[in-house]
């Protein structure tokens, strides 16, 4: 249970934040208020990246070029998540540089809010491929930027006995934003304007508890480092070699979320080609509740099991099984029951393995220096799989050819092989139990 502190700093002109203390632990409780404040902002973030994933971007993409909307959303999603892989480490490093009144993390957060929803909307109003790939590179840029910022500003505040819980509800920010993504981006209609203005104007909205409770930190003059461009760059390449457990949470962090992307990036698709449902929106509104509740549930149980008993690479394992075993459903039971049987076991399954993912990367960052760059690099993790995702299902789906039914079974199979080996790479983790 979250214990007592001091009362969180107000941004406001006669109070300003504390300066950070470069390579020291925090180590007062955060309240529950900063965590709220945290988990609203990141469900608005998440909102907005899912709407369009899980929704918008597909209608466009049957809208625009109907004979090929699955290469089409290969190209939107692809090159969003290209663009987040880049992003997001570097915007992460330049909040560990930036220095301003309000904190090093809060200017971040509320200008990648205000750009994410301009972007937005100019997707409300775009009609051509060339148009959608610019507003999606903004959105992708701009919330990549605020994405850096809020999950630097834990490690920054919250002790690490604290982690496992305050991460579990940011992890579950995430499965609550995909809801909520979602169902703003459907109440559209079919139509994709009306859920990309309600999107923007929720990722302005949910960050304000954030951007007034932030109790952001400051960064003195005399700790920054002075620019060189070289080190600058160096910094964001992290031998494994020297820091073996950071490569290995990397990579377990990498095979976990391609297993979760490629079960669940294309639903839409897969209940209208291979389950062939009569309403395969709706269904798919259906499956993402259910896995979001069971997500959210396992994910705050889990974590709070993980902070007791002091363990995170067990919960890693068991969820790879899970996950496996929903992707394995996926793909040989290919009706409704099966579909919504399998959401329920990817929401246990992401659930238990989210709960402690945040708590065991920040326990191997290698550089307390360059906590929102470091946490950017191992955020690619969860990036790249966005860019590797939709080349190999559109991949498989071209080989198979017309047999989509018998392309999606190969995609859910090899999903449950790289959800194993995230499970087995964990153990590889020595520092972290």
């Amino acid at each position: 249970m979250l214990t007592p502190m001091r009362e969180p700093t107000s941004i406001t002109p006669d109070r300003t934040p504390a300066y950070a203390r470069p390579g020291t632990e925090p180590t007062e409780p955060v309240r529950m208020r900063w965590t709220l404040g945290v988990t609203l902002a990141s469900i608005g973030l998440w909102a907005g990246f899912f709407g369009p994933i899980q929704v918008l971007l597909a209608l466009q993409a049957a809208a625009i070029v109907p004979e090929h909307k699955e290469t089409t959303l290969a190209i939107f999603t692809g090159i969003g998540a290209l663009v987040s892989v880049i992003c997001n480490p570097l915007f992460g490093a330049i909040s560990d540089r930036t220095i301003s009144r309000f904190g090093r993390r809060l200017p971040w957060v509320v200008g990648g809010a205000l750009v994410g929803a301009a972007s937005l909307v100019w997707l409300a109003f775009a009609s051509s491929v060339v148009t959608v790939v610019i507003g999606w590179v903004g959105v992708q840029a701009s919330l990549n930027a605020m994405l850096a910022a809020l999950t630097a500003s834990i490690p920054d505040l919250v002790p690490v006995r604290q982690r496992g819980l305050v991460g579990g509800w940011v992890g579950a920010a995430q499965t609550l934003g995909v809801v909520v993504g979602v169902g703003v981006a459907g109440a559209g209609g079919g139509k994709v304007a009306p859920g990309y203005l309600m999107l923007a104007a929720l990722v302005v909205l949910l960050a304000i508890p954030y951007a007034l409770r932030s109790n952001d930190l400051r960064l003195d003059a005399a700790h920054r480092e002075p620019f060189e461009l070289g080190q600058f760059a160096r910094g964001f390449w992290t031998d494994p070699r020297e820091h073996p457990d950071f490569g290995w949470a990397w990579g377990t962090r990498f095979l976990t979320n391609l297993a979760n992307a490629l079960g669940t990036g294309y639903l839409l698709f897969y209940l209208t080609d291979a389950v062939r449902h009569p309403n395969p929106t709706a269904a798919q509104t259906m499956l993402i509740l259910v896995y979001a509740g069971l997500l959210v549930v396992s994910t705050v149980i889990a974590g709070v099991w993980s902070d007791r008993v002091g363990r995170r690479r067990v919960f890693v394992i068991w969820a790879g099984v899970v996950l496996a075993g929903a992707s394995c459903l996926l793909a040989l039971q290919q009706t409704f029951t099966g579909a919504l049987v399998g959401a329920c076991l990817y929401g246990i399954g992401f659930g238990i393995y989210t709960s402690v993912d945040f708590a065991l990367i920040t326990q191997v960052l290698p550089d307390a220096d360059g906590t929102a760059r470091d946490l950017g690099v191992i955020n690619i993790a969860a990036a790249l799989p966005q860019v590797v995702a939709p080349p190999i299902v559109a991949t498989v789906l071209g080989v198979v050819g017309a047999d989509k039914a018998g392309g999606y079974r190969v995609v859910y199979l090899l999903g449950a092989v790289i959800a194993l080996l995230g499970g087995v790479l964990v153990q590889r983790i020595r520092s972290v139990p």
